[in-house]
């Protein structure tokens, strides 16, 4: 018989659940200021903390954002493969609406954290050198770049329509399979870049409120509209 896992010492869960309502409180304060910045200052006032004793859990700033950047890519993936698993998995078409409706929803319910990731750099922020957040990062949009995989498993995916590629993007596309075996060829490499900029193009001006002239039925079609363009240009099952 096999011995009982042993649970994290209580000094363990004490200090995991610190760094949990710190990052909460962070982005609790974000979401008030409607901004990404944040300061030492201001979390350990509402922890009712000094600020020096912050830096037991994040040695600095930066630490802090990055925790923050890849727990925001982690829920981001989460959500995608969540909505992705409720359609059946050979339907590209489906998967492809449900993954994008995903993007958007999320987007919209988590602005700061959208931000965070996928809006404008925050100023003085440097990435870990680790590569912990990049790493978080292709977890997230691995999500969205595998429906192409998928699609050429099945036999569905088609020629996109620019069927011209720059030697600069091939090399690109050469560079990543390399490192993350994509799976799919240079063309299809661009293709699924030019679907993820127009998804992203039409969620940031949307979640920037450049379509709130829009009525929220107006949204979706265009929405809609959006993917079937994307999906038909990067050679995807083009959805109903």
């Amino acid at each position: 018989m096999s011995p009982t896992p042993r649970s994290a010492p209580r000094r363990e869960r004490a200090r995991a659940a610190t760094i949990d309502e710190i990052k909460q409180t962070a982005l609790a304060l974000m979401r008030e200021g409607g901004t990404v910045e944040v300061r030492f200052t201001d979390i350990a006032r509402v922890m009712d903390m000094t600020p020096p004793a912050l830096y037991r859990y994040f040695a600095d700033r930066d630490e802090l954002i990055s925790a923050l950047i890849q727990d925001a890519y982690n829920a981001l993936g989460e959500e995608v493969a969540k909505a992705r698993a409720q359609v059946p998995h050979d339907d590209v078409a489906a998967a492809w609406v449900a993954a994008a409706q995903a993007y958007r929803r999320w987007a919209h319910a988590e602005p700061q954290q959208f931000a965070l990731i996928l809006g404008m750099p925050l100023p003085g922020y440097a990435a870990p050198a680790d590569g912990s957040t990049s790493e978080a990062a292709g977890r997230a949009m691995a999500q969205l770049s595998s429906l192409f995989v998928d699609a050429l498993r099945l036999g569905r995916l088609g020629p996109p329509t620019i069927t011209r590629i720059h030697p600069a993007v091939e090399e690109c596309a050469k560079l990543k399979h390399e490192k993350h075996e994509v799976g799919v060829g240079p063309l299809h490499f661009q293709a699924m870049l030019h679907a993820w900029a127009s998804l992203h193009g039409f969620t940031s001006l949307e979640a920037n409120g450049h379509f709130a002239w829009m009525t929220e039925e107006a949204r979706d079609a265009l929405f809609l509209g959006q993917l079937r363009l994307a999906a038909e240009a990067a050679g995807l099952p083009v959805p109903e």
